[in-house]
């Protein structure tokens, strides 16, 4: 493998991206993206691919909020694929607070160094798993995974550059609410949850697997369980009198 390149101190190469919006052909440039502002960019292997899908990603676009507190403009995900490929990716995934960069023909990977031979797996070249701030087109601060085999992912996850920024930033708190189809209880408890501004991920149970579902994670055998941040906080009542406190 080609020695993986950190460029901290350079500015990003200056490129040309071919983007479809709207069903119209716009090109986009470095200097669009990153001139004037403060970027968090991430690159990853593949769009759909396990990890990329699975934790890259979302955990970037959950952060969002957080990092644009702390001085970001923008989060732009880049990798080797095509437009079509990145869109249907985005929406895929919900990821409306980032801005996907198709770099198809991967002139900004090689341009940062970091285009590999994946052609064992049959992708061809690809982009090196990695993460960056860039200044006004500067880059302060990369992390790249160590070069291994396989696509290692240790360092370049969102929470280690949100830490970089700011170790102190607050993050997004993490809610779960275990719910029964048509149950006013769990009504009250996610619109309490709403009341608070809390994104929730709402998770329903049929009769035939709750009780011991709720029974094995929380305790509890009705409907609804509310989670945050891993601690068990309880039903309805006991969301309230939580906020409360």
């Amino acid at each position: 493998m080609t020695q993986l390149q950190n460029r901290e101190g350079q500015r990003v190469p200056d490129v040309v991206f071919r983007v479809r919006d709207n069903n119209e052909w716009q090109n986009v440039t470095t200097g669009d993206l990153f001139a004037g502002k403060t970027v968090v960019v991430f690159s990853l292997p593949g769009a759909f691919t396990p990890t990329c899908s699975s934790t890259h990603l979302p955990r970037y676009n959950e952060l969002a909020p957080a990092f644009f507190e702390n001085g970001v403009d923008s989060i732009l995900c880049v990798s080797v694929n095509d437009t079509f490929v990145m869109n249907e990716w985005a929406k895929d995934q919900e990821a409306q607070n980032l801005v996907m960069v198709p770099d198809g023909n991967g002139d900004f990977t090689e341009g940062m160094g970091l285009l590999v031979d994946k052609t064992d797996l049959g992708f061809g070249r690809r982009s090196w798993r990695y993460s960056m701030l860039v200044k006004d087109g500067v880059i302060e601060k990369m992390f790249i995974e160590p070069q291994e085999p396989g696509d290692p992912f240790k360092v370049s996850d969102a929470d280690t550059l949100l830490d970089y920024i700011n170790k102190d930033a607050k993050k997004p708190d993490q809610v779960v609410v275990f719910s029964k189809p048509g149950c006013p209880h769990c009504a009250r408890a996610k619109a309490i949850l709403d009341e608070q501004g809390l994104a929730y991920v709402d998770v329903p149970l049929d009769n035939k697997i709750r009780g011991k579902v709720l029974g094995a994670v929380a305790g509890q055998m009705t409907a609804p369980q509310v989670f945050i941040n891993g601690t068990l906080i309880g039903s309805a009542d006991d969301v309230e009198t939580y906020f409360k406190r």
